[in-house]
């Protein structure tokens, strides 16, 4: 479990598939990430038994709703096609749309930034995002993401479909960088 001011970020429980669903039967929050809208309660429930299961998968977990609301994932090797070393992860994430706008996902994702370089000796962080998904960018950004490439007809497997895709990473050297003038 790691925590924030506002966020608890733990396992995904059973428990949490009504929350799941509320939020991943949205149209606006899966297709523009690649997967399609949940279409019920039992999709949810499977999605957390058999995909938001791996070994650095959390709930975003609002401390003062008392619910999850979204998810921050580090794909490890193995479960990524942005790497094949040990020391390198891939990050995922996605938030219910009544929290876009409230700086959550950027907290979310500094954290899980600090457990991949301090706690798991990660050396690089990447992520991507599809064309038109101005939100996960912008989180990109406002965690010190360095654009490295954009690729064309990039298979959506999900979605039945392909999209344009940029990718981004950040060492632990820049992240130490970015910490230090920040502070």
């Amino acid at each position: 479990m790691l925590e924030t001011e506002r966020l608890i970020l733990r396992r995904w429980e059973d428990t949490d598939a009504e929350n799941l669903y509320e939020y991943a039967k949205d149209p606006d929050v899966g297709p523009i990430a690649g997967w399609p809208p949940h279409r019920d309660l039992n999709e949810s429930r499977d999605v957390i038994r058999n995909v938001l299961s791996g070994k650095e998968a959390y709930a975003i977990y609002l401390k003062s709703e008392c619910k999850a609301i979204g998810t921050v994932e580090l794909k490890l090797n193995g479960h990524t096609d942005l790497t094949e070393r040990d020391d390198e992860c891939e990050l995922g994430y996605w938030l219910g749309k009544p929290f876009w706008g409230q700086g959550i996902m950027p907290e979310a994702v500094r954290e899980i930034l600090r457990h991949a370089f301090e706690d798991l000796g990660m050396t690089r962080v990447w992520v991507g995002y599809y064309e038109g998904n101005a939100k996960s960018k912008r989180v990109q950004e406002k965690c010190g993401f360095r654009f490295q490439w954009r690729s064309e007809d990039v298979d959506v497997p999900l979605m039945n479909e392909k999209r344009t895709g940029y990718v981004s990473s950040i060492t632990k050297e820049q992240w130490q960088q970015d910490r230090r003038r920040q502070t």
